[in-house]
């Protein structure tokens, strides 16, 4: 019976909007057997949809990618171009938070072209935001920065303003790597604002812990501590182990900067578990310069180079253009002269002198 189907996905997808996620793939797998008996395509796609983008927030990526690969198969099968694209949209966010940031914007280029075509504001603002992010995993940080802008811009006159609040988090987090610490705590700050009205648990969170990064960027530690502490209890409530991992990373870095090199240690290992389970090359990279800066403070110093060269190794491999210049400034400071040029190169306004440095 499609009505049983059809309340199971209906519930389930009031549990993703609620951000109780666990609760809802349980339900959409529910309705997946269901629609498979009704024989109801249509219901097994939506379903595939739901279940690639629940995956995807709780940063189950190979599991999203496996979705959203199915929705793209079956969405072919029934000509139906509008979800086919929005699949396409979806792997291609998974393949970004697995490293591999060249195919997503591969996949978000096709998806942009349908949009254009089909004169689609929503699909259109949302895959420049989905774009942003990709130039910001590539190293492009202007390029991040312009999407986001454009994204904003049409989430704006769209009034819809979780669109907007997120791509203000895009903003935070690019002008923070470009160096425009003010700039970064503004947009977060805004964003943070706008998440509260609208009681977003996800966007709360997210803007919590971008308002600590920019904090800790301009030393204010104890502020940047309060801000990652409200996100964690966010983040475990949600069950969202990427951006959980990161903030663990981020309480890391800021216990590293005040000296507490003990407690840093003991988070860098928590946020590099985290991102094994969720393979994410950029998280893991983040947690060897974390702990190479440590060692390197400890005096372990063949210890310290080994970090720095594996994640050099690792943001090669992956092109990640950020986090290689991160390792070899590293380096550099270890073979007694620092090189900051290659920040300069990609147009960041990043200067270090010595470790350990409050990577952004």
């Amino acid at each position: 019976m499609t009505v049983n189907a059809d309340r199971y996905f209906n519930h389930a997808e009031e549990l993703k909007n609620k951000a109780e996620y666990n609760d809802a793939l349980l339900l959409f797998g529910k309705a997946s057997e269901a629609y498979k008996n009704d024989n109801d395509s249509e219901g097994i796609l939506n379903c595939f949809m739901s279940i690639g983008d629940t995956c995807r927030m709780t940063g189950n990526f190979k599991l999203a990618e496996v979705n959203y690969s199915r929705a793209i198969k079956l969405s072919e099968k029934m000509k139906d171009d509008v979800t086919l694209t929005d699949a396409a949209v979806g792997l291609g966010l998974s393949l970004r938070a697995l490293g591999r940031w060249k195919e997503a914007i591969s996949l978000f280029s096709k998806a942009k072209r349908f949009y254009v075509k089909s004169k689609d504001n929503h699909g259109m603002a949302f895959v420049s935001w989905a774009e942003g992010g990709a130039y910001r995993v590539k190293g492009d940080i202007s390029g991040a920065i312009k999407s986001f802008k454009k994204s904003l811009e049409l989430f704006n006159a769209m009034k819809y303003k979780p669109g907007a609040g997120y791509n203000l988090c895009g903003l935070g987090g690019s002008c923070r790597v470009a160096g425009l610490f003010n700039d970064s705590l503004k947009y977060y700050s805004a964003a943070n604002r706008l998440f509260t009205d609208l009681k977003d648990p996800f966007g709360i969170a997210y803007s919590h812990c971008g308002i600590g990064n920019a904090l800790r960027m301009k030393n204010d530690f104890r502020g940047a501590l309060m801000h990652f502490g409200k996100a964690a209890v966010l983040y475990r409530k949600i069950g969202d182990i990427v951006s959980y991992s990161y903030t663990l990373w981020s309480f890391g870095k800021t216990y590293t900067m005040l000296g507490k090199l003990d407690k840093a240690m003991d988070y860098f290992k928590q946020s590099g578990m985290l991102f094994k389970r969720t393979k994410d090359p950029r998280g893991i990279i983040y947690c060897r310069l974390g702990m190479g800066e440590v060692e390197f403070l400890r005096g372990n110093l063949p210890s310290a180079r080994r970090n720095f060269k594996s994640a050099l190794r690792d943001s090669m491999d992956n092109k990640f253009a950020v986090e290689a210049c991160h390792s070899k400034t590293l380096l550099s400071f270890m073979d007694g002269k620092i090189d900051n040029r290659c920040y300069n190169r990609l147009g960041l306004k990043l200067r270090f002198k010595t470790i350990p440095f409050n990577i952004p």
